[in-house]
């Protein structure tokens, strides 16, 4: 048996932009993608702690060091620059993994530097 647990994570990160017209998706520094192991493409869910909407999508790289969280497609229509928001990954482990598994978990300042 397989249960999903929490790969990743992402905490208080802050909405630099959003863009409609876009082929959905969210864009996340390179850097930050690297360092939470969040890979291209793969999904993630978003928690928006400023309205309370919560959404999956999939992960697009941003330039490496440039802060960037970015909303793209019919998402950004839940999202504002500013917003504060939980971008998590998850995983599926054998239950034999459970045990010793640890999520990666980046705090994230005002700029998206991490914290902790």
């Amino acid at each position: 048996m397989q249960v999903k647990l929490l790969k990743s994570k992402l905490h208080r990160g802050r909405i630099t932009e959003t863009r409609l017209h876009y082929p959905g998706s969210i864009e996340i520094d390179g850097a930050l993608m690297d360092s939470a192991g969040i890979l291209p493409y793969e999904s993630v869910i978003v928690a928006n702690l400023n309205n309370g909407s919560r959404l999956e999508t999939y992960a697009v790289r941003a330039e490496p060091g440039s802060g960037r969280i970015c909303i793209l497609g019919a998402a950004a229509q839940l999202a504002e620059p500013g917003d504060i928001v939980i971008i998590m990954a998850f995983g599926m482990l054998d239950m034999d993994e459970v045990a010793q598994h640890k999520p990666k978990v980046l705090v994230l300042d005002e700029k998206n530097n991490v914290l902790d």
